[in-house]
């Protein structure tokens, strides 16, 4: 609690705010989503990547307001409910089973698919290597479904939700609510920035204008890659079409991890406090 001891004012107070808040910039609602969506073939549609920013950065608000705002009321009786045993057992069920989750998101040692070896025998030849019936027509079987298929079931309802149809704007803003509930249990930075606000910030109303500006800095690297989208698309398609390829590519994984990494602290939590 040094942190939040320490006396910050005016500009020392405020360069903090901002480098916590490009700390946010980068977590994986604020900034690889936009990405992903930014790497939609054809025109940038800005106002659908605005109203995906700006319903992000508008949960996060609403959630810093709450948090400020009910302070006061709740921290002695949530101080108290979280010692309590049941909660901590709850905790830790919780904790392990999001850990266990993890495994499921993305297997130890899963098989992934591979390309097949030259030579190799075609899926259903018969066995002198000759083509299965129909080869001459073209009529091939097709192959199983593997996960470029999902990749391609994810472009499409990219392109589905940045297009003007009727419905995808409510899917956009559900994608970034559902962005900001996953990372609200990992939000550490804002938290610090929420603590820095309420005990050594302006006081209300101002304190208010203060969060919306925090959430402002948080999406500001994610409007800057948007205009450079928009404005020098040939300068950044390629580094961010590699970036886009390897988060398509990695999406499992890096899901399992966060989850696998927030349920190991969660867990670990609850069993200092039942058992330390």
């Amino acid at each position: 609690m040094d942190f939040f001891s320490a006396e910050l004012t005016g500009a020392a107070l405020i360069g903090a705010l901002a480098v916590l808040a490009l700390i946010d910039s980068t977590s994986f609602g604020t900034l690889l989503i936009p990405v992903w969506l930014l790497m939609s073939p054809g025109r940038v549609r800005v106002g659908r990547m605005l109203l995906y920013l700006g319903s992000i950065a508008g949960f996060y608000a609403l959630v810093g307001l709450a948090i400020l705002l009910g302070a006061g009321a709740l921290s002695d009786t949530l101080s108290t409910l979280s010692d309590t045993r049941p909660f901590l057992i709850a905790q830790l069920v919780l904790g392990v089973a999001l850990f266990a989750w993890s495994f499921k998101l993305d297997p130890v040692g899963g098989k992934k698919p591979t390309e097949p070896a030259a030579g190799a025998a075609v899926p259903g030849a018969t066995a002198d290597g000759a083509a299965p019936a129909g080869a001459a027509n073209g009529q091939v079987a097709a192959p199983p479904a593997t996960e470029p298929g999902r990749a391609g079931r994810l472009s499409r309802w990219r392109e589905r939700v940045l297009s003007s149809e009727s419905g995808s704007g409510r899917a956009l803003a559900a994608l970034a609510i559902g962005a900001g509930l996953v990372e609200v249990a990992t939000m550490l930075p804002y938290l610090a920035a929420l603590g820095l606000i309420g005990t050594q910030g302006p006081g209300w109303p101002v304190s208010g204008l203060w969060i919306l500006g925090y959430c402002l800095v948080m999406i500001a690297p994610a409007l800057v890659l948007t205009a450079a989208r928009v404005f020098a698309s040939r300068l950044v398609e390629r580094p961010l079409g590699r970036l886009d390829g390897w988060l398509t590519k990695n999406a499992a994984s890096t899901t399992a991890w966060v989850v696998g990494i927030v349920g190991f602290l969660v867990a670990r939590d609850a069993i200092g406090r039942l058992w330390g």
